[in-house]
């Protein structure tokens, strides 16, 4: 019965790590795109990364967490990870995975926020101390 559904958040020294996992139902990762949102709350959403539904995945990231986070995918198990390293305090927030099932000619579209996806979960909560 599982569409989306995020988990592994928790509360991480800044410089510490995470990995996000984001569970989705039974072939949702060949049918959509997966991204990754992230939102403090009462603030705007801000996309982080996503991956292509394609053979090669083709990963993209926002320019505020390149070169620290990385999303990959375990198709075998329906699940899309975000493994986030080098954590800074300004990273927390609520993390949203979610399906976009829009196609797209250029590879995935890191998700600004629900307007970009058709399935997205409930979050986990992250929060990177000083």
């Amino acid at each position: 019965q599982l569409e989306v559904a995020e988990s592994g958040g928790g509360l991480v020294q800044s410089g510490g790590s995470l990995r996000l996992s984001c569970a989705t139902s039974r072939d949702f990762l060949d049918r959509y795109d997966i991204g990754w949102f992230r939102q403090v709350p009462g603030k705007e959403y801000e996309g982080v990364a996503c991956i292509s539904n394609s053979a090669q995945g083709s990963p993209k990231y926002g320019d505020s967490v390149k070169g620290r986070f990385t999303i990959s995918r375990d198709k075998d198990k329906n699940v899309v990870y975000l493994q986030m390293d080098s954590l800074k305090p300004e990273d927390s927030a609520i993390y949203y995975c979610g399906a976009d099932a829009k196609y797209r000619s250029n590879g995935c579209l890191i998700p600004a926020g629900p307007v970009n996806v058709a399935y997205w979960g409930q979050g986990t909560q992250v929060t990177v101390s000083s």
